[in-house]
């Protein structure tokens, strides 16, 4: 397969739910038309952020076929097909490769924890990666998964020709650089998978990010890139301190509902959560509505 040189920002796309906890295609649909609109470097399908782990794969399904069919011609779509066992993720994987996804990102798998090691989580990757149809990442997300990848499995792991790259969603500056070390000189996509340590990870040379941040304020998340890139380190890192009290809101202090009012307060679809997950209470709003104004990404 042909590697795929990713480069720019990506959101992991939001699933917008119904007051009845069913999904809102509809929604779903008009985001991905509307991104559509900015310079993003495509789309990622069942993230974290996409409540992925409350979706039935039916859903799931549906959620990549749209993706694929509404995002515009040069976006790539990226498919989160992770799940517990080799087998399952494997089989998921294939199923959004024949929806035409064009690569997948795997979650290290987490419910036995305590015996996710190195080997357990080289064997896990290599195995997927030798029986799946598409380009694979991996995603390491400490906060929710509480396993943490190390920089020794990466360096392994790299080196595979269908492993492409990895989603490092930890916010460890230091990590980072160590997975950037373990990567050496290896045809490898290193995406960071938060708006908190975008602009150190372009002064370290990291080219590409996934970031919950770019579902509701994809033109600032784009143009720190741009300015970083066009030598205008001044006027990147004043953007990016101005939307970094955003990120830390939707991401988390007020979570998954937080950055969903969010985009509803942007001209996004954000719609509810789906349960147990509990919406924002009205004092929540309010004090998201100020985090808002200061960084002058919405007047109200």
């Amino acid at each position: 397969m042909a590697f795929i040189h990713i480069r720019g920002v990506i959101p992991p796309m939001i699933t917008p739910f119904d007051e009845n906890d069913k999904v809102d295609y509809d929604k779903f649909r008009r985001n991905i038309e509307k991104w559509n609109g900015y310079d993003l470097a495509g789309y990622l399908a069942l993230g974290s952020n996409s409540e992925t782990v409350y979706l039935t794969e039916e859903e799931k399904l549906k959620l990549i076929e749209l993706t694929v069919k509404h995002k515009k011609t040069g976006k790539i779509v990226v498919a989160g097909t992770g799940m517990e066992s080799t087998s399952a993720t494997i089989d998921l994987t294939n199923k959004a490769a024949d929806l035409g996804a064009d690569c997948a990102l795997i979650v290290t798998p987490f419910y036995y924890g305590g015996k996710m090691n190195d080997e357990a989580l080289i064997n896990f990757y290599t195995d997927v990666a030798d029986n799946v149809k598409v380009p694979t990442m991996i995603y390491n997300v400490t906060k929710f998964t509480h396993v943490n990848i190390s920089p020794s499995a990466v360096s392994v792991l790299c080196k595979h020709p269908n492993i492409i790259g990895m989603k490092d969603s930890s916010g460890n500056v230091s990590q980072l650089i160590d997975f950037k070390r373990a990567a050496g000189d290896a045809e490898f996509n290193l995406m960071v998978g938060t708006a908190s340590i975008w602009y150190p990870a372009l002064n370290l040379g990291v080219k590409a990010a996934v970031m919950a941040l770019a579902n509701c304020c994809p033109d600032e998340c784009i143009e720190i890139q741009k300015e970083f890139e066009s030598g205008n380190l001044e006027k990147a890192r004043e953007l990016y301190e101005r939307v970094f009290p955003v990120n830390s809101a939707v991401t988390g202090k007020y979570g998954i509902a937080g950055l969903k009012h969010t985009c509803d307060l942007l001209g996004f679809e954000g719609g509810y959560v789906r349960k147990p997950l509990l919406e924002l209470k009205e004092t929540e709003k309010t004090e998201l509505i100020e985090i808002l104004k200061k960084a002058k990404v919405y007047k109200g």
